[in-house]
């Protein structure tokens, strides 16, 4: 039996990584991204402006109000939600495409966005990033220098409705340390890609490698005695 036969491709797995904004997920995510092999990250759309030193098409694709209405009326949105007052969207295609190529995949999405992805693709695996504290927090983003006060303090209100939630998700990561949290990251990763759901085609076909040989052996008269 060929290696292709025997080890069928597998759909891709769909990871989904959700945090209060300054929970600090995007660094997590990049370091985790440079180190996991075929996992690869959705680039979601968005109508809020750049950050300095956000570039599009890396960070996200920045849209209009009207081009992110058309699109969304379209169906090209897998999940959309309104945070911080803005447009978020994961592109259908690109979700679907990658994971049909039986690449690995991670989203960056809020919770709402991830209460959405829960009901449309329940076998995604989903991963809460918790901040440590309140005060943590508010002193990562106060640092970030991107958000004027109004701006932060309509952040730690949502994180405030958003860490209640983590038991919407399978794993919940405290990010105290981050080489400890990169750690639980990557390990959940590695784990959730040998749950036997995702290579159950891979596996039926091992087994019908048993039921071959023992039909051979039966008709070559060779079984062992009990």
């Amino acid at each position: 039996m060929s290696n292709d036969r025997l080890h069928p491709p597998r759909r891709g797995m769909l990871v989904v990584v959700s945090a209060p904004s300054g929970g600090g997920k995007s660094t997590l995510l990049n370091r985790l991204l440079a180190e996991v092999e075929n996992l690869h990250y959705s680039i979601s759309y968005t109508t809020r402006p750049p950050r300095p030193g956000e570039r599009n098409g890396e960070h996200y694709y920045f849209v209009s109000p009207d081009d992110f209405e058309r699109m969304r009326e379209h169906g090209e949105f897998l999940e959309s939600a309104v945070v911080h007052g803005h447009f978020y969207g994961t592109h259908r295609k690109f979700v679907e495409d990658t994971l049909d190529r039986g690449q690995d995949l991670i989203l960056d999405i809020d919770v709402q966005g991830a209460e959405s992805l829960a009901t449309i693709m329940p076998e995604a695996t989903r991963i809460f990033i918790m901040p440590p504290s309140y005060e943590v927090l508010r002193q990562r983003l106060s640092a970030r220098g991107s958000d004027d006060p109004s701006a932060i303090a309509r952040r730690l209100q949502n994180a405030s409705r958003e860490v209640r939630r983590f038991r919407e998700f399978h794993y919940v990561i405290i990010n105290d340390n981050l080489d400890r949290a990169l750690r639980a990251l990557t390990c959940i990763v590695s784990a959730e890609r040998e749950r036997w759901r995702l290579s159950e085609k891979a596996l039926d076909a091992i087994i019908a490698t048993f039921q071959a040989e023992t039909m051979t052996s039966l008709r070559e008269g060779d079984l062992p005695k009990p």
